[in-house]
């Protein structure tokens, strides 16, 4: 198969992250709201998959037309060439999303294209019908401003279920975000890196992943691994690079705190099964509490937010508290994400630069204070 088109999605404020991972993967990319899009073989779906820390998902576009009626929408996605990808005995749901667009019930749009698909693939097996008893392939319709594109999703589950998480708190932060918030630091894996509200050890453990250079794709399965026209060879070559650059050697310097000692069990749960939990050390402690003689180090931290009524002032101690704590860290450079409007105010300090993020649907920031540089022939 010649080149093919894909498209890794990403949260609203983390495009220009997986942008760059798409271009150290070696793929030139376009990059728009919530989506990258790169052409390259079928080895990318593979390699994107396994090694995209902070995308969602990797879709194969089939296709992009114009429809403003339900023909246009029947016709065009007849027109497109279903059968180079999905094969006699798929399983091919579709799902849609309208946004926009004249075409706005999303289950007739839906329908429609999944009619459209079974005459296409009627045409190319010569059958009249199909029992979908084979592998998965997923359909999308996403029409935006009357522009449809077409997709099949490689994935399988999103890409922030690396496969290590057996266990997670009330309000976990997605793999992805937390390994976009340390791509977001200037941490190297010779520094210290601590995370002050670890939780179930999200933010440790993608960086344990990220310090050994461990594709986080390495522990799962994903759907088009068992896509015929793919093969299972390109499979494995993919697989080998992943164990060829992993650096399992790199020593690291990783602490995630917590102050409920159940989160502290989770998080040495969740290494344990990532195959991480000699290189993290987790253990309770109060933010308060922290100190280190260590120079140069990183904190990144996800703390609670004091949405919830009755938690802003206790939030806001706390937010006072680290303040004091971290102003004694000279050396390190500390990354702090809230939602709370006032956060720098009770910190005690301006942040050096402030980016918006979105942890799931909460509009939050990412408060950055800079340290120095660490001098080179300090470590």
């Amino acid at each position: 198969m010649g080149n093919i088109t894909l498209i890794a999605t990403a949260a609203m404020g983390i495009e220009s992250i997986v942008a760059d991972e798409v271009r150290r993967l070696g793929y030139e990319c376009q990059v728009e709201n919530g989506k990258v899009t790169f052409e390259a073989d079928e080895l990318a779906i593979c390699r994107a998959n396994l090694w995209l820390r902070t995308a969602d998902r990797i879709k194969l576009k089939v296709g992009e037309f114009k429809a403003t009626s339900f023909d246009e929408l029947f016709e065009q996605t007849k027109a497109l060439p279903w059968a180079d990808y999905i094969p006699v005995n798929a399983e091919f749901p579709v799902i849609g999303k309208s946004v926009k667009s004249q075409l706005f019930s999303v289950s007739d749009c839906q329908a429609i294209v999944k009619k459209a698909i079974v005459e296409s693939l009627k045409q190319q097996y010569r059958v009249s019908w199909f029992e979908e008893n084979g592998p998965l392939y997923r359909v999308e319709v996403a029409l935006h401003k009357d522009i449809a594109t077409l997709t099949i999703d490689t994935s399988g589950a999103g890409l922030h279920k690396r496969g290590y998480r057996v266990a997670q708190g009330e309000a976990p932060l997605k793999e992805t975000l937390a390994a976009a918030l340390i791509q977001l630091t200037n941490w190297t894996p010779d520094r210290p890196f601590v995370d002050p509200f670890c939780g179930s050890g999200t933010i440790p453990i993608e960086a344990a992943l990220i310090g050994q250079n461990i594709a986080p794709g390495f522990n799962r399965e994903f759907a088009s691994e068992q896509w015929e026209w793919i093969g299972k060879r390109t499979w494995e070559q993919a697989r080998e690079e992943v164990e060829d650059l992993a650096n399992y050697d790199q020593p690291l310097d990783i602490y995630g705190f917590d102050i409920d000692h159940r989160m502290v069990d989770v998080a040495k749960e969740n290494a344990l099964e990532a195959g991480l939990s000699d290189l993290i050390t987790f253990k309770q402690m109060q933010v308060k509490d922290f100190t280190s003689k260590k120079q140069y180090g990183v904190i990144v931290g996800n703390p609670p937010y004091g949405e919830r009524l009755g938690e802003r002032k206790e939030v806001e101690q706390m937010y006072k508290d680290m303040g004091k704590t971290f102003a004694k860290l000279d050396t390190w450079s500390i990354y702090i994400l809230t939602s709370h409007k006032e956060f720098e105010k009770h910190y005690g300090k301006t942040a050096t630069k402030r980016r918006k993020l979105f942890n799931g649907f909460i509009e939050t920031h990412y408060y950055q204070y800079w340290g120095p540089r660490p001098p080179k022939h300090d470590y």
